[in-house]
């Protein structure tokens, strides 16, 4: 689990290659498929909406002008 220093924002990266992402008091506001390759994360959203990350250490995830740290 990912989240903002807020809470706000919380990525579920489940084993299988999909994604959970919670806003807010929304759950599961988007989810998809994503894949890691070194630090890099490519996010692929069910409507088609694509991002991207960058995990600068090992609790650290970049992520849309967000910073989500793990939990």
């Amino acid at each position: 689990m990912w989240v903002t220093d807020d809470g706000r924002i919380r990525h579920q990266l489940l084993p299988n290659g999909r994604y959970d992402e919670a806003r807010g008091n929304r759950e599961s506001a988007y989810q998809g498929r994503y894949v890691i390759t070194g630090n890099k994360i490519d996010y692929w959203d069910d409507t088609g909406f694509t991002a991207d990350g960058v995990f600068v250490d090992e609790n650290t995830l970049h992520h849309a002008g967000m910073i989500l740290r793990r939990k």
